[in-house]
């Protein structure tokens, strides 16, 4: 017989009684109930019961085992009687009679209890992961990912692709957060950085001749942590060669839905093709460039309802140049005051200074704003949105960016107040024609938005003869419910068309040569046209998980400092480890 085991703890049926078994895992419970003692050992597999006599050899022993003990037992395999058969448990027709018990190590005093889902603090979670990831449901998840990623693996491959592995130390790139810097022992003053993502690798693989690429890659990013994003990440990245816009959209399309839906467990999933909505329009109609489609409501501008209106305030905005932006809101005329009066406050709450309406009943426009805006006025506002009797409008007012925003936001919150929003469910679009450039508002210069390799809408014509913040990009976002899951873009392979861009965000040429010659030197000797896109796995496995976070879905995650509490990282390095790299720190001064 085996030393640890015959069988895993999930593996034991009616079938097997009256054999004997071995049984090696955890103390999940434990039980005495007076002549008996009853322990429910798990193992990643499963739990079964074992039952120990009172007059056992073993019973002393096991009397005195704590919880999340490992311990290897070995006993007859009996079926239960029928008032005792758990329906609930794969094993619970059956139970182990304990002949023979081996610890293998004891557990001291738990800091959090493993056996059921009761919550505990997240560092405290964090600094004994090992326990955390006991639980069932972060098990399942951890599966649940591994499996996610065959598939995606397996779809790739199946389409055409090869997996190529791009190095981990590079050279730093703006791709739009800070780089992790690794220093140079035998290059001082130098340093590597850790991939923000395989970009420049990845298309220097299509230059090579490679037609298509993928890679479950690695990347990192300096930047502050969020529910949605953290320091390090995993992602599908994807290169391919001679292809449109569409062509990535048709090729990735049935891979990302295809994962989705062996994976949903009876929940919808978009059918495709995804609808392509340009980044224009999704900040109009969702003021958002992730808008989370489960949500029904489209957000109307009516700015020019309220130009030279009895309104005071929004006509002052709307001639101003500000913009005014309705979110309806079906069937929420009927509420009570005290449902506005929520909104407001809960508008204020967001920065804004309150959350105007109007609510439309048989008789016409109600509420505070229409008692000063004309009634051909209103009734416009009712038609451009669709609405009824019974139905209200909420109103956003101000600089166009700041004004789709919190109509953005307060599209969110309707469709919740409302009971409008698909509960589950993925609803998927392409999110298109980003522009290329944005105004920094920190500097007042033209900076790239979104991805400085992408290739402008127009090549070097448009560099030469547009406003820079009027030139689109091929550059596209795939989106699900409301979370941007992946980002790609046609690729710019024209060495002086990438001069020219840089050129514009305040790039020289030399700095150009400099940060990316290894990437225009490969452009001047032939390079395909080619684009492609990343996939963020962890997001990807956290929709279909239904987890709010990214932590809950990755095995070993840093917390929103960006520290790993369990291993103690990041930690300080000693002087003469320090003096071996070139380096000198120098700490902060405290704040006076």
């Amino acid at each position: 017989m085996h030393a640890y085991r015959t069988h895993t703890c999930g593996a034991l049926r009616a079938e097997h009684a009256g054999q004997t078994a071995r049984l090696s895992g955890w103390v999940h419970r434990k039980r005495d109930h007076g002549g008996l003692l009853f322990i429910d050992l798990r193992d990643h597999y499963g739990l079964t019961q074992c039952v120990i006599p009172s007059g056992s050899a073993v019973f002393a022993a096991a009397e005195g085992l704590r919880a999340e003990s490992v311990i290897t037992v070995t006993g007859e395999v009996v079926a239960r009687e029928a008032g005792t058969v758990n329906d609930k448990l794969p094993t619970g027709a059956i139970e182990l009679r304990v002949k023979e018990l081996v610890v293998q190590s004891t557990a001291d005093v738990l800091p959090f209890q493993v056996a059921d889902d009761s919550p505990a603090p997240e560092e405290q979670r964090l600094r004994y992961r090992f326990l955390d990831l006991r639980r069932e449901r972060l098990q399942r998840n951890m599966i649940l990912r591994a499996q996610i990623i065959q598939d995606i693996r397996e779809r790739m491959i199946a389409t055409g692709f090869n997996e190529f592995q791009t190095p981990i130390l590079t050279v730093s790139s703006p791709e739009g957060a800070r780089d992790f810097l690794v220093p140079a022992r035998l290059h001082p003053g130098k340093f590597y950085a850790l991939p923000q993502a395989p970009q420049q690798y990845k298309q220097l693989t299509m230059v090579a001749g490679f037609d298509r690429y993928f890679q479950i890659a690695p990347c990192f990013r300096d930047e502050a942590g969020r529910a949605d994003r953290t320091l390090m990440f995993y992602q599908l990245d994807v290169e391919m060669s001679f292809v449109t816009q569409e062509d990535v959209f048709t090729t990735m399309e049935p891979v990302i839905r295809g994962t989705f839906e062996r994976f949903a467990d009876g929940r919808h999933v978009d059918a495709g093709p995804w609808i392509r909505i340009p980044y224009a329009k999704a900040m109009l109609d969702y003021g958002s460039d992730k808008p989370d489609l489960r949500n029904p409501l489209v957000i109307r501008d009516v700015t020019e309802q309220f130009k030279g209106s009895g309104f005071g305030l929004f006509a002052k905005i709307a001639a101003s140049g500000g913009v005014v932006r309705a979110i309806p809101a079906p069937g929420a005329g009927g509420n009570p005051r005290s449902f506005f009066d929520k909104l407001n406050e809960w508008a204020r709450a967001e920065g804004a200074g309150g959350l105007g309406y109007i609510t439309f009943d048989a008789e016409g426009p109600k509420g505070p704003i229409a008692k000063n805006l004309e009634a051909d006025r209103a009734e416009a506002i009712r038609v451009a949105c669709g609405l009824n009797p019974g139905d209200a409008v909420f109103f956003a007012a101000g600089k166009e960016a700041d004004a789709a925003k919190f109509a953005g936001q307060t599209r969110l919150r309707l469709g919740n107040e409302l009971g409008i929003t698909e509960k589950s469910g993925f609803r998927f679009c392409w999110i298109t024609d980003f522009p290329f450039y944005e105004l920094n508002e920190d500097t007042n210069q033209v900076d790239f938005s979104h991805n400085p390799f992408s290739m402008p809408q127009g090549e070097m014509e448009a560099l030469e003869t547009q406003d820079p913040l009027t030139i689109p990009a091929y550059q596209y976002d795939v989106v699900c419910n409301g979370y941007e899951m992946a980002s790609g873009a046609i690729r710019n392979h024209k060495a002086e068309i990438m001069v020219k861009a840089f050129g514009i965000a305040g790039y020289p040429p030399e700095a150009v040569e400099e940060r990316f010659g290894g990437m225009l030197n490969a452009f001047r000797y032939g390079a395909p046209p080619h684009g492609g896109m990343a996939a963020g796995i962890d997001r990807i496995v956290m929709l279909l998980a239904e987890e709010p976070n990214l932590r809950e879905v990755n095995l070993f995650p840093m917390n929103q400092q960006g520290e790993e509490l369990m291993m103690g990282s990041p930690s300080t390095v000693d002087e003469p480890r320090l003096k071996e790299l070139h380096i000198r720190v120098q700490m902060p001064q405290p704040k006076k």
